[in-house]
Parts: C-alpha cells; sequence; structure tokens
C-alpha cells in the first residue's frame, strides 16, 4: 500500500483554496487516469451548461476509475483541472471547497489549473486528469 504524505512546506505560501503544493508517495504501483469529462456510462453528456452538474459528474468518473484499479480518494495524489471558461474558476473552487474535505480528510492533493479555449466536445465545461499510487 502506498504511503502518501500531502502537505505545504515551509517557505511557500499557503494555497488560497483547496489543494496542497505537494504530495510524496512511496509506493509500488502508480496509475494514471486519462482526464474525466462529463459524461455518464452510456457516454451521454451529463449537465450541458450546468458547470455545477458537470463537476459532480466528473468525479464519479474518477472515483469510479480509481475503484476500478482497488483504490479510493486516499490514493489521489495529484490533479490537473482544465476549465474552458475563466468565469468557472469561482465555481470549481466553491466545488472543491465544499466537497474535498469530505473526500480529502488529510489534506487536497496538488492541483494543476488551466483555463484553455475548448476541449473535445464544446458541450464539456471541464476535464480533470488524476494521478494516484498504489
Amino acid at each position: 500500500m502506498a504511503e502518501i504524505k500531502i502537505f505545504n512546506p515551509n517557505g511557500l505560501a499557503r494555497p488560497p483554496v483547496t489543494y496542497t503544493h505537494v504530495a510524496r508517495a512511496k509506493t509500488r504501483e502508480v496509475v494514471f487516469i486519462a482526464g474525466q469529462v462529463s459524461t455518464d456510462a452510456s457516454g451521454a453528456t451529463v449537465g450541458k451548461g450546468d458547470f455545477e452538474a458537470q463537476c459532480a459528474q466528473v468525479f464519479a468518473n474518477i472515483h469510479t476509475a480509481l475503484r476500478s484499479v482497488g483504490a479510493d480518494w486516499k490514493n489521489v495524489v495529484q490533479f490537473t483541472s482544465f476549465l474552458v471558461r475563466p468565469q468557472d474558476t469561482a465555481l470549481f473552487r466553491a466545488y472543491r471547497g465544499r466537497e474535498f474535505p469530505m473526500m480529502f480528510p488529510n489534506g487536497a492533493p496538488p492541483n494543476t489549473l488551466l483555463i484553455i479555449s475548448r476541449l473535445a466536445d464544446e458541450a464539456y465545461l471541464l476535464e480533470v486528469q488524476t494521478v494516484a499510487a498504489l
């Protein structure tokens, strides 16, 4: 089982939102989960135009992928998040601020947030890629 330490080192400013600067993992296996978008198991887009609904579906998809390898939120060591609308940044931070304390009681993993012009389908408002350690 992975030994994961998530922390903010001295000398770096405390993050203003729900993430940390560093995740250190001593592990035997690393899992890379492709960027997840707001589609259900049949491939239908969930929450067209609704950022909150898309967040919920994206993180549900990540959880499904984690469980498929015997992992859970405690195994996540990094996220890379892509948003297509800058105005959704506050909504994303609010979602994470509300949900992440339950998902990550010992601290949320590092997250790189990028604002991009579009994703593979114009209906997608966000995509989140995940790295986990087992």
